[in-house]
């Protein structure tokens, strides 16, 4: 059997009386696209700070390739090969595209803290910022200011920046949200094929049901802060108690392409 690339295991976190993650045992597969879904409120989000250090659990353990990261510091993270995105749009609006994405490059190097040199001291970085960019499609808006671009445009310029330090778990929180939804396809199109051509394990936060079940390997159901149920988009489409708990009529059987 495969060791999970990440992994939690009896996962709880309270706030006072409030259990917002409740006992979660989760296992994501080296190489595969695993999606956790849920109603408003079931704890998708803390589960994410949990998995990416954000929060600390108030029980329960963390690994990543086997090895317990639950009280490293976020920012070691990023230098373990996991990147991790917003609900919000996390960018710096008053730089510009390119440097937005150098700054995500130099974060992992030897000039992390150099942030006095002029650009020009730091060329693997920008050519990997440039390299990112073309693979993103956003290469020809590498000299336009951050806060240009269009919203959709935006959640490109940050996938950019979690894939600049070159990853190997990428955390995307509701990557769509706020996006038209004739923009979505192109930026899921984006992020599956990140995942199915190289060494990537993407772990999605989606509330669009259908994006979830036509891209997922896996998925995870929360509820109430717990797991519902876990299972192939098939297994979960056909699974009563999630279909009765969540997805109602948001997914019928064929409707999800």
């Amino acid at each position: 059997m495969t060791e999970p690339i990440l992994a939690s295991r009896n996962l709880t976190k309270e706030f006072g009386a409030l259990i917002a993650v409740d006992d979660v045992s989760i296992s994501i597969v080296p190489r595969t696209l695993h999606s956790v879904i849920g109603p408003n409120g079931a704890g998708k989000t803390t589960l994410f700070n949990l998995l990416s250090g954000t929060l600390k659990p108030t029980s329960g353990r963390v690994f990543h390739n086997g090895a317990d990261i639950t009280a490293d510091p976020v920012y070691r993270m990023i230098h373990m090969g996991i990147g991790r995105s917003f609900q919000i749009t996390n960018i710096f609006p008053l730089l510009t595209v390119l440097e937005n994405v150098r700054l995500a490059a130099q974060a992992v190097g030897s000039d992390d803290m150099k942030f006095w040199k002029p650009t020009s001291a730091f060329p693997g970085s920008i050519d990997r910022a440039r390299a990112v960019l073309e693979d993103v499609g956003l290469e020809g808006d590498s000299a336009k200011l951050a806060k240009a671009l269009p919203h959709g445009d935006q959640r490109k310029l940050e996938l950019a920046m979690i894939l600049a330090p070159d990853p190997e778990v990428l955390l995307l929180d509701e990557p769509t949200a706020g996006m038209a939804s004739e923009q979505v396809p192109e930026l899921m199109e984006l992020i599956t094929g990140i995942q199915s051509s190289g060494d990537k394990t993407v772990v999605l936060v989606e509330h669009n049901m259908n994006v979830v079940m036509s891209v997922s390997d896996q998925i995870t159901v929360m509820h109430q802060g717990a797991v519902l149920a876990e299972g192939t988009p098939s297994e979960i489409g056909d699974n009563p108690t999630v279909q009765e708990a969540y997805l109602g009529s948001l997914y019928e059987k064929g409707s999800g392409g």
